[in-house]
C-alpha cells in the first residue's frame, strides 16, 4: 500500500495500472529487479492479491559498502584464477616428471637388454669353446650378474620389462625351462649361428 499511494503522489497514476503492473511483473520471465513477496517469504506468489510487500533486488549502498563489496568480489575472483593457474602448473610439470621418468626408465631397459644379450651370447662362445658346461644360462643368474644386490628393488620394473622385451623381440634368443641342480628353472639359450657370431664379434 505504501507503494502504491506513493506512485499515485508521485506520477497520479490509478491503482488499476499499479496491479496491472504487479500482474506483469509475476507473468514476466524477465528480471525488473523487483521481487514481489507473500506473507511467507519462503513462498512463491502467484497471484496479485497475496503481495503484501515489494522488495529490490538491487538493494541501494552507500559508495564504501559498494567499494568494499567490487574489491572483495575482484580478490576472490583473482584467487581463484591463481589456485586454477597454480594447479595447472602443478599438473604440468608432474606430466613432465612422469614422462621423463617413462623415458628414462625406456632407455635403462634398452641398455639393460644390450647387456643381457652379450652375457648370453659371450656364455654360448664360452660353451663352445669348451669353457662352459651348458649352452644356456639361467635368468636369475644373468640378472645377478648384472645387478648388485642394493640395485635389485630399484631396478626391478627395469628388468622385468628387459626380460618381456626380449621374449617378444628377441628371436636370437631361446628361453627354456631346464633342471639345474634338481631344480626348474629358466634359461636363456643363444640360437645365432656360431659362425655368423663370431665373424660379427
Amino acid at each position: 500500500m505504501d507503494a502504491q499511494e506513493y506512485l499515485a503522489n508521485v506520477t497520479s497514476s490509478s491503482s488499476a495500472k499499479f496491479e496491472a503492473a504487479l500482474t506483469w511483473i509475476l507473468s514476466s520471465n524477465k528480471d525488473v529487479g523487483i521481487w514481489l513477496k507473500g506473507e511467507d517469504p519462503s513462498e512463491l506468489v502467484t497471484t496479485v492479491d497475496k503481495v503484501v510487500c515489494l522488495e529490490s533486488a538491487r538493494p541501494r549502498m552507500g559508495v564504501g559498502c559498494r567499494l568494499s563489496r567490487a574489491l572483495f568480489t575482484a580478490v576472490t575472483n583473482l584467487l581463484i584464477f591463481f589456485w586454477c593457474l597454480a594447479f595447472l602448473w602443478g599438473l604440468l610439470i608432474l606430466l613432465k616428471y612422469r614422462w621423463r621418468k617413462s623415458e628414462e626408465e625406456e632407455q635403462a631397459m634398452y641398455e639393460m637388454v644390450k647387456k643381457i644379450i652379450d652375457v648370453v651370447q659371450d656364455h654360448y662362445v664360452d660353451w663352445e669353446q669348451d669353457m662352459e658346461r651348458y649352452p644356456y644360462v639361467g635368468i636369475l643368474h644373468v640378472r645377478d650378474t648384472l645387478i648388485p644386490p642394493q640395485s635389485r628393488r630399484r631396478m626391478k620394473r627395469v628388468w622385468d620389462r628387459a626380460v618381456e622385451f626380449l621374449a617378444s623381440n628377441e628371436s636370437r634368443i631361446q628361453t627354456e625351462s631346464h633342471r639345474v641342480a634338481g631344480e626348474d628353472m629358466l634359461v636363456w639359450r643363444w640360437t645365432k649361428p656360431s659362425s655368423f657370431s663370431d665373424s660379427e664379434r
